[in-house]
């Protein structure tokens, strides 16, 4: 008699023939197969971002630089131009100065000439009521008069 291991064999035997004839290791293959090519793709796909993504990465990194650069540029040629600028005001500063001086030493000068020629228009106007006063006390009639007239005239032309 056939034991009960005999009919497990022989059930067994048949299921996996039964499953070869189905074709069902076929299509247990091409599940697998697709889903490694499915598995492929993507990690294709990945690869390809990754490296579009570094690539962008380095694309933008060189942008910093450049913007960077430019910056430490347009700062330097501002530092330039302040102190381009500082030394223009400077310039002007003491141009100012120098001219507020020059006009203050010709107003000074001016009023030194005048203060001289009131000094001397006074002295002038004291010798000649002097000498009036002299002649007048000294020399009579009509040639004293004559003489102080001239005389006058003359000191007046010379001081003056």
């Amino acid at each position: 008699m056939l034991d009960a291991e005999f009919w497990v064999a022989a059930s067994f035997v048949i299921f996996l023939g039964l499953l070869g004839y189905l074709g069902v290791h076929k299509k247990i293959a091409d599940a697998l197969d697709q889903r490694r090519d499915r598995i492929k793709a993507e990690l294709d796909e990945a690869q390809r971002l990754r490296e579009e993504a570094q690539k962008l990465l380095q694309h933008y990194q060189n942008k910093q630089r450049e913007a960077e650069g430019e910056a430490k540029l347009i700062i330097s040629g501002a530092k330039a131009e302040a102190e381009r600028m500082a030394l223009d005001a400077k310039a002007k500063m003491e141009e100012f100065v120098a001219r507020r001086t020059k006009m203050a030493e010709t107003k000074i000068a001016q009023a030194e000439a005048q203060a001289l020629a009131d000094v001397r228009a006074a002295a002038a106007e004291a010798a000649v009521g002097a000498a009036e006063k002299i002649l007048r006390e000294s020399a009579k009639g009509q040639v004293a008069e004559d003489l102080l007239a001239k005389g006058l005239q003359d000191v007046k032309s010379k001081l003056n």
